[in-house]
């Protein structure tokens, strides 16, 4: 067939919109046009799609291809939409089965060898999916674990396109290949600070106390060296845990920040420690896009 098509989701802040990737492909002249108002990094994935999938053993056509990311007025942006784009290139081109490839969400970027890469908010996608009414989900191997975190998702983590179009229907002989793997988690604090540590500051344990028992604000003000920083490092250890909506929240955002989830959800309340310095604008955020 000459047109297929799967699904991807695009990312704004914590929130997924399900994106309709659909390929066509014409006796006009060879090349890729992708529409859909895709950003510079995005634009940049038909070069990445051609190379991967000629790497992995399934090259695409040699027609002309019009790829289109629906809604068009919606903004996308990263590299995430790799995969949903070069299965439904084969798709249309019958390398694989379409009706296998459009009841997938397909979220991963690609190497140029074929192999997928991790890819920063794999989390929050997959939440977007779910929410949005899909039950299965194919993401890189290096990020089939935070995936899974999801419930009620069926997760298939592949390590390459080729084992991808395998999965999908093709013929191809499968071929070892390493993974790519995701970041180690870090900066998390596996012993938070107790506050038993502070000796003194009476006055000021109670008041923290005081505020983790009931859910208060708390202004701390004193000169450097006064015990501020010490005493607010101390107070995640007085909260409960997170409940499950939280735990996601938090997840998620490690998760967009390109650090690793880990195989489970943070349940610990975190501590942001912002530079005094800091402005309004840095610490609300607004400039990276994600």
């Amino acid at each position: 067939m000459a047109l297929a098509r799967t699904h991807a989701v695009a990312l704004l802040g914590l929130t997924g919109a399900l994106v309709e990737v659909e390929a066509d492909i014409s006796g006009q002249l060879p090349g890729i046009v992708l529409i859909g108002l895709p950003d510079a990094a995005l634009s940049e994935a038909t070069e990445r799609v051609r190379a991967a999938a000629k790497n992995s053993g399934c090259p695409l056509t040699r027609n002309r291809l019009t790829i289109n990311l629906s809604p068009a007025a919606l903004p996308k942006h990263g590299s995430g939409f790799d995969l949903a784009i070069a299965l439904a290139c084969l798709a249309a081109d019958e390398a694989v089965s379409a009706e296998s490839v459009g009841s997938v969400v397909h979220l991963g970027e690609l190497a140029l060898d074929g192999r997928l890469r991790p890819t920063p908010g794999m989390l929050p996608a997959v939440i977007a999916a779910a929410r949005l009414g899909h039950s299965t989900v194919m993401v890189p191997a290096g990020n089939a674990a935070e995936a899974a975190l999801v419930p009620g998702v069926r997760v298939v983590g592949v390590a390459s396109l080729r084992d991808a179009a395998i999965w999908h229907g093709s013929r191809l002989a499968p071929m070892r290949v390493d993974p790519i793997a995701a970041p180690d988690e870090d900066g998390v604090d596996t012993v938070e600070p107790e506050l038993a540590d502070v000796i003194g500051n009476d006055d000021a344990i109670l008041a923290l106390q005081i505020a983790a028992a009931g859910g208060h604000h708390l202004l701390m003000v004193g000169p450097p060296g006064a015990g501020k920083t010490m005493l607010a490092a101390r107070l995640p250890g007085l909260l409960p845990d997170l409940d499950p909506e939280a735990s996601l929240e938090v997840s998620s955002m490690r998760s967009l920040s390109g650090r690793g989830v880990g195989r489970a959800l943070a349940t610990r309340p975190p501590l942001e420690a912002p530079h005094h310095t800091a402005t309004a604008a840095a610490m609300v955020g607004g400039g990276s896009g994600r």
